[in-house]
């Protein structure tokens, strides 16, 4: 990768909050794993219970995070198909969980504006420059927890509006 890229890259990563706190020379060591995707409008990014070992970071342009009720639901109910939870905007990320477990993917992303933009993160090389680098890694480690956590943190609180909002009755 040439230097301009690379210094992109790294401008691009310094506004995320999971590579938040890291040095100059840590943020270039990551810079130099990531590649590049564009999506369309519309676009599927990957699917709700497929395989991923990708972190990804948006760019430019933004990305609708959605859930599939039908795929936990016996009988499938009116309006089933994709609810879109989040809508991810420039200098976020996303597939996080992943990157974490190796597990399937708890979403499908979708690309939200004419054109986005994402850097993409392989858990492998990521990894391993965690575990060459342990102050990297427990940096970046901190961070997704916490960006996790917020996102979980948020997600319960859906559900509790969900769970607890009771319309009124006529007056």
């Amino acid at each position: 990768m040439d230097e301009k890229k690379a210094q992109e890259y790294i401008n691009i990563l310094r506004r995320t909050d999971v590579f938040y706190d890291l040095s100059e020379a840590q943020l270039q060591m990551v810079a130099g794993v990531c590649s590049e995707a564009e999506y369309r409008m519309g676009e599927i990014i990957f699917e709700e219970n497929s395989t991923g070992d990708e972190l990804y970071v948006i760019a430019r342009g933004e990305v609708e995070i959605l859930v599939d009720p039908s795929l936990v639901q016996t009988t499938p109910g009116p309006g089933t198909g994709p609810v879109t939870i989040a809508t991810l905007r420039s200098g976020q990320t996303f597939g996080e969980v992943a990157l974490v477990d190796r597990g399937l993917r708890t979403a499908s992303a979708r690309c939200a504006s004419r054109r986005t933009r994402l850097l993409v993160i392989p858990r492998e090389r990521l990894i391993a420059l965690c575990d060459s680098y342990p102050e990297l890694g427990y940096r970046v480690m901190r961070n997704v927890a916490a960006d996790l956590a917020f996102k979980i943190r948020g997600t319960d609180l859906l559900i509790r509006e969900q769970l607890l909002w009771r319309p009124r009755p006529p007056a």
